[in-house]
């Protein structure tokens, strides 16, 4: 008993395929006996009711068995209907008894070869049945399925009959169902050279680097023969002329119109159908002079003229041969991942066959863009956002930053909704904060009529630390570049732009408001300020030009008046100051800042309302209490402490990996996870910790750090120190905190009015009794922060209102004449 899928497939049937080594079970029904899997008993058990059991054999005993044909179409084909034993057969579905048709399926045509017998395809280009097939000749073989079931019915040959749905090739372009038919073809005999490909792949830089040896060297090591041609109208066609008369064979091969010209005497000025197919000639073989060469039919494979491409574009070895050979091979390129089958495998075949080279020296192989239910993005089914409302919306720049950030450009794949979200978060994480850095320093800079320049010589602590800062980013961004990282590159930036904003310019804007020269302030610092931003500013849009080009140009081109940023040269990172200890240190502030915050947040304690203390429990506090102000401003505490006690504060966790130590020690690893939970390790000085009798290494656990119960604390993120604020607020800190609260509502009015950033005003303020002494305590600071040359009160309900701790405030404001 064989099955089938494709019935359609059966008068072409030569033979069946059975598992050698499967169990089959033969049953007797008066007379007639059935083979098939003992395994499929079960699902044929309605067809089979009433029979006996009457033995067992094993495949591999059946093969050799020969049977009579379904159809007698091809009766005398040579050493057909036979059994045949074939790896590919399982018991999942079906009989355990496979038909075969060699003209129709890849695995039924190397079976058959294997087995010697010849391709029969009575199927032509159309999909539709030739004379062979008489009953069917000349309809199209699905619609032939019903009258070809219903004719074996009819002969009694049909033992079960179902239908189910699965899966079946379509055209991806039309969405009709396709067929597998066996045609002639011409090959690359790839194995011959399959071992040398496997090594030149060795030379060859990955991005991502598994690839080398996962998806594209495992395709190379089971890498087949080629077939390049195709039979289509449209392409490149075949040089190859043979002889129309079997009894005198010959076949030319051309490669050079020289050589055509030669043979034919005419020189081609057009290579294409039909045109190249009216060139013949005698066959010189034949001497009856009735034989002729003509061209083969069929096209190139366009797999094959793309592998060619770093040859064919520069016409070479005819033409350019210096400059090819200088070029070759190529730096660098890019295709998604499924190139490691096509253009990737296609370049480094022929490159490999013909120059013992491989094609390229770097790749990248990128995933695949999904819409938000994992479907590829198809024109046909326009499930992503149109990309010219995307341009229109968000910039062509937040959708290129979109994608070179994301996990795409590592092989991974990417899914983007219909709404455009991801480009929303890119405008808002990423454009606006690099925009409001360049606006924040031309704002300032021309209501100063300062025209800054290129400098990198401040001696101001954070001027020195965000020049060093921009060195380091300078070298990390070349770095991942020169590794085709982009997505690390954009990483870097995004960093980087974080520091700038959130630390650099928050904590020196007192420096940029400071009274022009020739009023009482340090004219030298606020010089060194403008310069320095604007350098900074100036290397950032340089180093960010080939991700976010058309804001780089805008923002390059506005500081320096020049013609392009894309003219410039990549930024020395040499010419700027390198302080990798300042560095350091800073970000460990900066982290410091950002837990502290955070637990002022979890807490409901807004930032306007100072508190006493924060503690900071870690290493080398020495280091850090030099930057202490820039804590105490940023998180608005009165005081900052440092030590190393950690232990006072929080407690390490060893958390072993159990993904990297399972390998390594087996069932043992249980007992370490155990001695870890209990806190049963010590930690050594070279970094690695001792548990359960085992040494871990580096990179075989992580020490995670929890801040004791009952503290305001919190963990770096690095899991080095733990920040531990003092949560207590007294009467003073409550009033200061009442000031800040006021002074946030005025200036954001004076934004609202369109006040410049110089204007002063004429302040006066209702407020409830309870928060009026908060207010004249701290009167002066009031007037300092919003540019108050006089501060007055008032019962009246005035212009603006709000809401402060201790009651509504409301308030108004004149321009100061």
């Amino acid at each position: 008993l064989a099955w089938t899928t494709t019935p359609w497939t059966l008068p072409s049937n030569l033979a069946l395929a059975v598992g050698p080594d499967i169990d089959y079970a033969v049953v007797e029904d008066g007379g007639d006996f059935y083979v098939l899997a003992e395994a499929a008993l079960a699902r044929y058990e309605a067809q089979l009711d009433g029979t006996r059991p009457y033995g067992a054999v094993r495949g591999a005993d059946l093969v050799g068995r020969t049977y009579r044909p379904l159809f007698p179409y091809f009766a005398d084909t040579q050493n057909a209907f036979r059994v045949l034993g074939a790896d590919f057969v399982d018991t999942a579905e079906g009989t355990g008894v496979v038909h075969l048709a060699p003209g129709f399926g890849e695995e039924d045509q190397r079976v058959g070869e294997e087995a010697g017998i010849p391709l029969v395809v009575p199927v032509d280009e159309s999909g539709r049945f030739t004379d062979d097939v008489p009953e069917w000749a000349g309809e199209n073989v699905l619609d032939a399925n019903t009258s070809i079931i219903r004719h074996l019915k009819d002969l009694g040959r049909v033992v079960r009959h179902d239908s189910y749905t699965h899966n079946y090739p379509h055209c991806w372009r039309t969405d009709t169902p396709i067929i597998y038919r066996a045609v002639p073809s011409w090959y690359v005999e790839v194995t011959r050279v399959r071992d040398r490909l496997v090594e030149l792949n060795g030379d060859v830089n990955w991005i991502p680097a598994h690839v080398r040896d996962g998806q594209f060297g495992r395709w190379l090591e089971g890498a087949r023969d080629w077939s390049i041609s195709r039979n289509r109208f449209w392409g490149a066609p075949i040089p190859v002329w043979r002889s129309d008369d079997p009894a005198y064979p010959r076949t030319d091969v051309y490669g050079s119109l020289d050589e055509i010209e030669a043979d034919f005497g005419v020189r081609p000025d057009n290579l294409h159908r039909p045109f190249i197919d009216e060139l013949t000639r005698p066959n010189p073989d034949d001497p009856t002079g009735r034989a002729t060469m003509r061209r083969v039919p069929h096209v190139l494979d366009c797999w094959f003229e793309s592998g060619s491409m770093p040859f064919a574009q520069v016409h070479y070895p005819f033409e350019n041969r210096d400059w090819f050979e200088h070029h070759f091979p190529g730096d660098f390129v890019v295709e998604y991942i499924a190139q490691t089958r096509g253009w990737f495998y296609t370049l480094h075949v022929l490159a490999g066959a013909l120059f013992d080279k491989p094609s390229f020296r770097n790749v990248i192989c990128h995933g695949v863009v999904l819409d938000e239910d994992g479907r590829k993005l198809s024109k046909r089914l326009r499930n992503y956002p149109d990309p010219e409302d995307v341009f229109e919306t968000y910039g062509a720049d937040a959708m290129r930053w979109y994608l070179v950030s994301s996990p795409i450009l590592r092989g991974l794949d990417l899914r983007i909704d219909r709404e455009g979200a991801g480009f929303a978060e890119v405008v808002r994480a990423v454009l606006n904060p690099i925009w409001n850095a360049f606006h924040f320093f031309t704002l300032y800079a021309n209501v100063d009529g300062i025209r800054a320049e290129l400098r990198a010589d401040s001696d101001a602590l954070l001027d020195r630390y965000v020049l060093a800062k921009t060195r380091e980013l300078v070298e990390h961004v070349t770095a991942r570049m020169d590794a085709y990282d982009i997505p690390g590159a954009c990483a870097e930036v995004t960093a980087f732009v974080d520091a700038l904003n959130n630390w650099y310019i928050r904590r020196s804007r007192d420096r940029f408001w400071a009274p022009v020269e020739g009023e009482s302030a340090d004219p030298a610092s606020k010089r060194d300020a403008y310069d320095t931003l604007y350098t900074v500013l100036v290397i950032l849009s340089q180093v960010m030009a080939p991700l976010l080009p058309l804001l780089a140009e805008e923002i390059y081109t506005g500081l320096t008046g020049e013609e392009s940023v894309h003219l410039t040269d990549w930024p020395d990172a040499s010419a700027l100051p390198a302080d990798p200890a300042l560095v350091r240190s800073m970000d460990r502030i900066r982290a410091v800042a950002s837990t502290a915050l955070a637990l002022r947040s979890e807490r409901s304690l807004r930032v306007r309302l100072p508190l006493a203390r924060l503690t900071v429990a870690g290493p080398d506090p020495d280091a850090l209490a030099a930057l202490a102000d820039l804590v105490r401003d940023e998180v608005n505490v009165k005081d900052v402490t440092f030590t190393d006690d950690v232990e006072q504060f929080g407690t390490f966790i060893l958390r072993p990996d159990g993904r990297v130590l399972g390998p390594k020690l087996g069932k043992e690893v249980q007992t370490v996870m155990a001695a870890a939970r209990a806190g049963e390790w010590s930690a050594n000085a070279d970094g690695s910790v001792d548990v359960a009798g085992r040494r871990l290494e580096p990179g075989e656990f992580e020490l995670a750090l929890d801040a004791k119960e009952g503290l305001a604390a919190a963990p770096l993120p690095d899991n080095t120190a733990v920040c531990v604020l003092d949560t207590d607020v007294t009467p003073e800190l409550a009033a200061e905190g009442l000031a800040r609260d006021l002074v946030r509502l005025v200036q954001q009015a004076r934004k609202d009015e369109d006040l410049t950033v110089t204007d002063r005003i004429v302040l006066t303020v209702n407020v409830s009794p309870d928060a009026l002494g908060a207010i004249r305590l701290h009167e002066a600071y009031i007037a300092e922060q919003v540019l108050a040359a006089s501060v007055s009160y008032s019962d009246a309900t005035l212009r603006h209102r709000g809401e402060l701790d201790g009651g509504p405030v409301s308030f108004e404001f004149t321009v100061a004449g």
